[in-house]
């Protein structure tokens, strides 16, 4: 039987992974800090197997890491710093310094690891691929503070000024603009290069905004679909920035466990970096309808025309290079939501978590209102 360490193992994608893990036979060990925002009460979550081994610690110390790569055949390295605050280190010494750590360990103590799997985002691209109907393909740069507190929301030609339109995004070109987006495109060339020059076979998973149950109510990162259901279920309406219309693709979390699996068993994936999204864009306030149907409620997103500094406007992922392997995204959103609600409703934490954040990210700056 092999086993396999999943960092950062309790958390939401992690746990999933565990779990499919299990069905396949595998053993499991799991590394994770348990810290908040994801780990409130700093405690092994209920939903962690026990057959499971917990070893409590930080991805960035050699020793907890050496204890966890003992007798460990696949990593999955999935922990990760996650947060919209301007505190730059700290997302470079967890993502960067965690997943050198990692390969730092395995070569050091001559590891017999067979692969290593580790965690990217759909945000190493920016604002991503776009065409200009006079300039062609482009990738364009971060939009400026001054462009959007005019309210001029959409990406402009930076030859002609004219609008662009968005196009999907493939695993060719990476534009990362913000500190988390730029430590996971550092977590790619720490873990495609060393893994080349070790011979360690590695796969970067770069994924869109995940959506299922266990997201932590807590930290403000985990998504839409946590913000604007428990808004909703508290009575409140969720709020959209700029104007609601920005287009994004979202995956099962379900869906991303499977994915992980299959590079991980599949010799094709070695040192590839692979797009896994939901293949299908809506836009904000089409998803705020589709929280609202599912709860059967009148609220509707309000459009207040704040805009969160290092945002991206639209951004699609084109996931044909993961399809080529035999992977689709099976769950639909509407399915996606409605799991989603129902495990939320049981929870004993469910609450508007959104206003304490909101005004944490008004007072650092990061929510911005346009004039």
């Amino acid at each position: 039987m092999n086993t396999v360490l999943v960092t950062g193992g309790a958390g939401f994608i992690g746990s999933h992974t565990v779990d499919l893990l299990l069905k396949r036979d595998y053993k499991v060990k799991v590394l994770d800090a348990l810290l908040p925002p994801v780990h409130p009460k700093a405690v092994r979550p209920a939903y962690l197997p026990q057959d499971v081994e917990l070893i409590v610690g930080d991805v960035r110390d050699k020793d907890a890491v050496v204890k966890a790569l003992q007798g460990v055949d696949y990593v999955f390295h999935l922990a990760a710093y996650q947060d919209y605050l301007p505190d730059f280190s700290k997302f470079f010494h967890v993502n960067s310094v965690g997943t050198a750590m990692i390969y730092e360990v395995i070569v050091e103590k001559k590891l017999p690891v067979k692969k290593v799997v580790f965690a990217s985002s759909q945000a190493t691209y920016g604002e991503g691929k776009y065409i200009c109907q006079v300039h062609g393909i482009l990738y364009p740069e971060l939009r400026s503070v001054e462009q959007l507190m005019r309210r001029e929301w959409e990406v402009k030609c930076p030859v002609c000024s004219l609008p662009m339109a968005v196009q999907l995004t493939d695993e060719s070109q990476v534009k990362p603009h913000n500190q988390y987006a730029m430590s996971k495109y550092t977590q790619e060339m720490i873990g495609i290069n060393l893994g080349k020059r070790y011979d360690i076979p590695s796969v970067g998973m770069r994924y869109s905004i995940t959506q299922g149950q266990r997201q932590s109510f807590s930290n403000a990162y985990s998504g839409i679909c946590r913000i604007f259901t428990t808004r909703m279920l508290s009575g409140k309406a969720p709020v959209a920035y700029e104007d609601g219309q920005q287009l994004r693709d979202y995956v099962y979390v379900g869906d991303v466990a499977r994915a992980n699996v299959l590079v991980m068993e599949d010799s094709r994936a070695d040192y590839e970096v692979f797009n896994v999204g939901g293949g299908r864009a809506l836009t904000v306030l089409e998803y705020g309808q589709l929280v609202a149907d599912a709860l059967h409620s009148e609220l509707r997103p309000i459009v207040p025309g704040e805009f969160r500094f290092g945002d991206t406007r639209h951004i699609i992922s084109d996931i044909s290079k993961l399809r080529s392997l035999g992977w689709n995204p099976d769950t639909t959103l509407e399915e996606i939501i409605r799991e989603y609600i129902a495990w939320a409703i049981e929870q004993p934490g469910v609450g508007d978590y959104y206003s304490t954040a909101e005004q944490v990210m008004k007072q650092m700056g990061t929510v911005r209102a346009a004039v």
